[in-house]
């Protein structure tokens, strides 16, 4: 089958990896790119053609599956946040459990263990507590907008347009994350404009208002950070104080001068200019500081339903020493303290570390430590011999999942019993392949952490054979 071949009336058949569709042709397997559903009946134009990739877009709809509804989002033509908008949210659902049954099956072959109905968000709009947004002065324009012979600003602030690193569309409405999110972004984008500070321009590397971050916690705490890709005082200046005097909701105002090529702010220092340094997310009766650069789950509501499984999955009882891997700034950790012996966590990121200690120390909690550094060398026989053999594992890994040597690790350690949490199943999937001459799985929970994406949070019950 060549490029640009072409598919009259056929029907899309299933969902697939990283929110696509397919299309089982004679040809094989194609994969298919846009907001379609399984059921819908379409066009095709094949796009590109590799050995074992064959990839296509739609070119017209017939009709449209049984499985849909109307996105609500008037950026959703064009955004690539919320791509399963256009489903029901019962068969997202079922579709993303059936995503972990396929991994579990494919790539960890893994038949023989019950995978449980997801437990879905309560709140399917307006659920994250953190999102950061784009200035840029070559503003993407839909084809409805050029047609419309209206006039619009060339500047811009929202998000990227998929596959598009240099253009950013404007967000006139967001429905990802409660107020007031909206309203200050909105309110800077209007002032930058009317003051003549310069956009970003990701090209050349320069302009003045480069990126936002919005963070908003369960207690009505709000954290702004605006980053600025130059040095200009004056500027700085003018956007904070507005900031500060327009907004009293926001209970801490910070900023960074970030001169590098890319938005990534780990490296990069914080100044901190009005309010508290820190805001407060609570879970049960704990309360955890949030700083700048602290990672807590985006979605505060449904963590606490992804915590109460691995709580339950630990089978703690009170007696066991627990090793959380991947700690960050120990939320998961300080959540099982109340109900272990003793918790150790490891972590890579020294600062997360510090946030781990502090909001143990927050919270009264004394059976903790944290310890920084590449769980492969510092969780060696002389660590466990100091802190003692781990009853019970949690680990909680980033989506590229764990190293081999990382496996090794905890395996020599054998634990009686495994949590794993991920946010990738198919690396997930991969590694439990790697311990099932050691490990039998024997729960899974799939949770609904991020509403109208395909992507799923899992958590997996190992327990030693």
């Amino acid at each position: 089958m060549l490029k640009n071949s072409k598919y009259e009336y056929v029907e899309i058949t299933d969902f697939a990896a990283e929110g696509k569709c397919i299309f089982k042709s004679e040809d094989g397997v194609i994969f298919v790119e846009g907001n379609v559903a399984p059921g819908d009946i379409v066009d095709l134009q094949v796009v590109k053609t590799k050995k074992k990739l064959k990839e296509a877009v739609v070119t017209k709809i017939h009709s449209k599956s049984a499985l849909r509804t109307e996105p609500y989002c008037l950026h959703f033509d064009v955004c690539g946040g919320c791509r399963w908008q256009h489903i029901e949210y019962q068969h997202q659902l079922r579709f993303k459990r059936q995503q972990v049954v396929d991994h579990f099956e494919r790539i960890g072959k893994i038949r023989n263990v019950e995978i449980n109905p997801i437990i879905a968000a309560p709140k399917t709009e307006y659920y994250r507590n953190k999102l950061e947004f784009t200035f840029s002065n070559w503003r993407w324009l839909t084809k409805e907008q050029m047609d419309s012979g209206a006039h619009f600003t060339k500047h811009a602030l929202g998000f990227h347009v998929p596959k598009r690193f240099d253009k950013i569309f404007t967000v006139d409405h967001c429905h990802l994350q409660p107020d007031p999110s909206n309203t200050i972004r909105n309110s800077l984008h209007h002032f930058g404009e009317s003051k003549g500070i310069p956009y970003y321009d990701v090209r050349f590397n320069k302009g003045v208002l480069r990126n936002l971050v919005v963070r908003t916690a369960n207690t009505g705490d709000v954290m702004v950070i605006v980053q600025f890709g130059e040095q200009n005082d004056e500027a700085i200046a003018g956007v904070m104080e507005y900031l500060h005097k327009t907004h009293s909701e926001i209970t801490s105002l910070n900023y960074i001068v970030n001169l590098k090529g890319n938005d990534s702010y780990q490296d990069q220092e914080v100044i901190h200019y009005a309010g508290e340094t820190t805001i407060r997310e609570t879970m049960e009766d704990l309360t955890f500081l949030v700083g700048p650069k602290s990672f807590y789950q985006t979605n505060s509501e449904q963590a606490y339903h992804l915590f109460n499984v691995a709580r339950e999955y630990a089978g703690l009882t009170g007696g066991e020493s627990v090793y959380d891997l991947y700690t960050g700034t120990g939320t998961i950790a300080n959540f099982l303290a109340r109900s272990a012996k003793k918790v150790v966590g490891v972590e890579y990121v020294e600062a997360a570390v510090e946030d781990a200690r502090r909001n143990s120390q927050l919270n009264g909690i004394t059976n903790t430590s944290f310890f920084a550094g590449d769980m492969r060398y510092i969780m060696n026989e002389g660590f466990l011999q100091k802190h003692g053999k781990p009853d019970v594992i949690i680990t909680d890994p980033p989506r590229a999942g764990m190293d081999q040597p990382v496996v090794e690790t905890i395996l020599k350690a054998a634990p009686d019993r495994i949590v794993y949490v991920s946010c990738n199943t198919a690396t997930q999937a991969r590694d439990l392949a790697l311990m099932a001459d050691h490990y039998e799985v024997t729960k899974v929970q799939p949770v609904d952490m991020f509403p109208n994406t395909h992507h799923v949070e899992n958590v997996a019950l190992l327990v030693r054979k």
